[in-house]
């Protein structure tokens, strides 16, 4: 089928690779020029495991283009990938929504096409971007030829391991009024429903897997199960989060909690890690509009602002610990080990190392920061923050006063501990993560404390 997708960014790159992998021709379109070459050569301007080999792959069925008339003009399936970043009152921004959905009026000129909102939107946002599709098209054409159906089909992707969440899926949601655009869908991810494709070397299929459920539904429901889906998930973090902090107080340890919980079958084991809590670009933005949408409706979402407010409470008790300890933070010297906002991606949105870094300089301390990944994109998207960057994990060490695990690279469990407590002035170790062996760490001569144990 003839594929385009509007945004390369996470969601829209990794669609578009994986639909011309199995066999779809794919034009992506992107407004930025320099994305776009670098994305002809094959280079993916994202850091996702394994994207850049399953980019090399589908390289033959792939157009990157800024060009709408291009990438447009043919379509058969236009997905709309694009950032919804939240405006102040906790709506989405919707203008790069709005600008992809007048591209398509003007450009597309197939007989049939089916427009499908990838990129996570506000309820009813289908019949808006139907409305300004027909508009645009009306006022660009003389006689309507062409017939519009528009369908949510809303991504289910963890960065860092977006590919293999593509491939092997939970499920796939589509929701339209026309069956003909659910029908059109379900053809299209026909070899992702039967996995009916060659698996790559690099992403092999998980043993017994053997085919994915595909749910379909009406538009509004599909818009609303990627915000529910997102707001019991963070709601899933923030109440172990909360135990953890009980925890603390009755002397109990939060990792054998977690443990005796998630084997409860009704409950299960995964999002269950206490720490500093969740960031990255949906868990916040997408709780945010959930209860923006119900203020409209008169609604309140008590459940759903609550998961909110104990998760940034995280960040706040990271300070308070530090503080505790420390005494004082003016000209303190503090590491941060990992500034993504979770592990293997360089994606910083809403990164808890940003507000942690941010709270500290505030406070008058030094702080030096390091991720195996995301360091060149820190550099350039937090240039106004006064943090500098080591050139290893060893180094973030030296002359440190207190070093704060943020992100949970693997790379930062095969650290030699006792080498790096030598190099501090003040052996102490916060883990936000509950991620290192604490018995290495004491054992080696460093005191270390992590969330939900007692102290």
């Amino acid at each position: 089928m003839k594929v385009a997708i509007i945004g390369t960014g996470y969601v829209g790159l990794t669609t578009g690779v994986t639909l011309a992998f199995l066999g779809h021709t794919v034009k992506c379109l992107d407004v930025d020029p320099a994305k776009v070459e670098q994305l002809k050569k094959g280079i993916s301007p994202i850091y996702e495991p394994h994207l850049n080999e399953l980019l090399k792959l589908a390289m033959p069925r792939l157009t990157f283009t800024c060009s709408n008339d291009e990438a447009l003009r043919d379509a058969q399936i236009i997905f709309i990938a694009v950032g919804t970043p939240s405006l102040p009152d906790g709506n989405p921004n919707l203008t790069y929504l709005k600008s992809a959905a007048q591209a398509i009026g003007a450009n597309v000129a197939a007989p049939h096409v089916v427009i499908v909102n990838k990129s996570t939107v506000p309820i009813g946002s289908g019949n808006w971007v139907e409305s300004i599709v027909r508009d645009e098209y009306r006022a660009n054409n003389k006689h309507q030829r062409s017939q519009f159906f528009v369908a949510s089909n809303p991504e289910f992707l963890r960065e860092g391991s977006a590919l293999s969440d593509m491939l092997y899926a939970d499920r796939i949601v589509v929701g339209a009024d026309d069956p003909k655009a659910i029908e059109s869908l379900r053809e299209l991810y026909q070899p992702l429903i039967e996995q009916t494709f060659d698996a790559p070397n690099f992403l092999r299929r998980p043993e017994g897997f053997r085919a994915v459920h595909f749910l379909s539904s009406d538009l509004q429901s599909a818009e609303l199960i990627k915000y529910a889906a997102n707001a019991f998930l963070a709601l899933k973090i923030s109440f172990i989060n909360e135990i953890s902090e009980l925890s603390e107080k009755v002397g109990a340890n939060i990792s054998h909690i977690a443990r005796g919980i998630g084997l409860d079958s009704r409950i299960g084991n995964r999002f269950l890690q206490a720490g500093i809590g969740w960031g990255g670009s949906c868990f916040g933005k997408d709780t945010l509009a959930l209860i923006s949408t119900a203020k409209e409706y008169n609604l309140s979402m008590p459940i759903t602002a609550a998961a909110r407010e104990v998760n940034f409470r995280q960040r706040a008790r990271m300070i308070e610990i530090l503080m505790h300890e420390l005494k004082i933070l003016k000209g303190r010297k503090v590491g941060i080990l990992g500034l993504a906002f979770k592990p293997f991606t360089d994606d910083l949105r809403d990164a808890p190392a940003f507000d942690l870094a941010t709270r500290l300089l505030e406070r008058g301390a030094k702080v030096v920061g390091y991720d195996p990944v995301a360091m060149e994109r820190a550099k350039k998207e937090w240039a106004g923050l006064e943090m500098e960057y080591a050139s290893s994990a060893e180094s973030v060490f030296s002359e440190a006063d207190a070093v704060l695990l943020v992100t949970e690279w693997p790379d930062f469990k095969q650290l030699s501990f006792s080498e790096c407590g030598g190099r501090m002035r003040t052996r102490f170790i916060l883990d936000g993560r509950n991620f290192l062996d604490r018995a290495e760490i004491q054992n080696a001569g460093l005191k270390i404390v992590t969330l939900g144990h007692s102290q």
